[in-house]
């Protein structure tokens, strides 16, 4: 699924980004970060498992949540030096990218 492997590349850059938070941060912000951009591909994945379309559409709803988690949190990171503002920005696109693909999953589901 297209959607599932760039929620994978964007998990992957979160974890990359976030290794370069100060270390006081590694059980704080970075983690947040880190369990908001995993249950993006767990949610997808287990959503895909579900038999009737209403289950696989809560999964995709809960994902789109994480994805706008994310965001939020980049944008603080940001403010907080802990991150490039480019950087972050960069990451923002690429997360508001598959909430658009989740939103395109989502419509699926609805029929």
């Amino acid at each position: 699924m297209k959607v599932w492997q760039c929620a994978r590349v964007l998990a992957r850059d979160v974890y990359s980004a976030t290794q370069q938070f100060p270390r006081a941060e590694m059980f704080g912000l970075s983690q947040q970060m880190r369990r908001a951009a995993i249950s993006v591909l767990c949610n997808i994945a287990e959503g895909q498992g579900r038999r009737s379309l209403a289950d696989a559409r809560n999964f995709a709803v809960i994902a789109r949540g994480s994805l706008l988690e994310i965001e939020a949190q980049l944008v603080i990171a940001a403010d907080l030096e802990y991150i490039e503002t480019d950087r972050a920005e960069k990451l923002i696109e690429r997360s508001l990218e598959v909430v658009r693909m989740v939103n395109g999953l989502i419509r699926h589901y609805d029929g």
